[in-house]
């Protein structure tokens, strides 16, 4: 009766150590998932970049970026050449940018653009 007990014992022991090593294995990988970023709004003005088919926003606010490149846009650019334009997405980090295969313009930063809206037909 005794063996009986401790085998029980034993094999409980087992269940619950084994458990709680599957929950921690379980909670890094859950950590693991990058957050969704959420959609920012800059200003700035529109040019052509150095390349075809890339653009560059310059002249943005005192403490942002000096220029910022638009990796992709769901939006039509070329319309607002020159103009003073607001940007709304999201942002590629800088070494992801710089290793796509349709390199866009060098930049301090790098966005995905959402919808943009004019500000200025002119730029300062």
């Amino acid at each position: 009766m005794k063996l009986s007990s401790i085998g029980s014992l034993a094999a409980a022991c087992g269940l619950v150590f084994s458990v709680a090593a599957h929950a921690q294995q379980a909670t890094p990988s859950a950590q693991a998932k990058p957050a969704t970023q959420k959609e920012h709004t800059m200003t700035g003005c529109l040019q052509k970049g150095s390349t075809p088919d890339t653009w560059v926003v310059m002249n943005t606010a005192e403490k942002g970026p000096k220029a910022i490149s638009i990796v992709e846009s769901t939006e039509k650019l070329a319309a607002h050449a020159g103009h003073k334009i607001a940007i709304t997405g999201t942002d590629i980090p800088n070494a992801e940018a710089e290793k796509m295969a349709t390199k866009p313009a060098k930049g301090d930063h790098y966005m995905k653009i959402t919808a943009v809206k004019m500000v200025s037909a002119t730029c300062p």
